[in-house]
């Protein structure tokens, strides 16, 4: 099958049958979901939606928590991976966004990535999620699921992996189409095991077809 045609085909099945896909973190603005995303590396979604309610309780917006020490922030999340790491990341994020941004988080990647915290994947989330700008995060979810099906071709890194599915899919459908690659790698297209017997776009598969 043709590059142009199985995108084609995927994107159709995702669209009749996945018509509405969003992030399984819970957060009702920018700051709540940069702090949720920052969390959620090498960590579960469950996880980190149980973590988040009694955090934003006591640091109910980016002035509060840039207050806050490293302390107060690990007692809060440290049941997460890599709490250390994370509390300074989020106290820094949470300093540099109330001094260089005026407690707005920012709208773009290239000054989301100068967060403490924020790498491109997590950038790529707030700008698609949040602002709804065609932009294509890459986690370790989307990096197999787009390689197993055929969407991309010896791509080496997540960067590589976002600029070949940025050039087959419609600026439109970018943020969605995220969620429905997120979403079938973590119940369907899993890591082992694969359940291909229930996946709904195995014609289209370029794995499926070699096994």
């Amino acid at each position: 099958m043709l590059k142009k045609e199985r995108y084609k085909k995927v994107i159709e099945w995702f669209q009749h049958n996945m018509p509405v896909a969003e992030t399984e973190l819970n957060y009702t603005n920018a700051y709540e979901l940069l702090v949720a995303v920052i969390l959620s590396a090498q960590c579960t979604d469950k996880r980190v939606n149980i973590i988040t309610p009694p955090l934003f309780e006591k640091f109910p917006n980016v002035f509060a928590l840039s207050e806050s020490t490293e302390e107060e922030i690990f007692n809060l999340i440290r049941s997460c991976s890599y709490p250390n790491n994370k509390s300074k990341h989020l106290l820094g994020m949470a300093k540099m966004v109330v001094t260089d941004f005026n407690g707005n988080v920012p709208d773009n990647i290239n000054e989301l990535q100068k967060l403490p915290g924020v790498g491109r994947k997590t950038a790529n989330v707030i700008v698609s999620v949040v602002f709804n700008k065609p932009a294509m995060a890459v986690d370790t979810h989307v990096f197999r699921v787009a390689d197993r099906i055929g969407l991309t071709y010896r791509a080496k890194t997540p960067l590589e992996t976002e600029r070949q599915i940025v050039a087959n899919i419609p600026e439109e459908l970018l943020p969605i189409a995220h969620h429905w690659l997120i979403l079938h790698g973590r119940y369907v297209c899993t890591a082992r095991n694969p359940k291909c017997e229930e996946c709904g776009i195995f014609k289209f598969c370029r794995h499926f077809s070699k096994s």
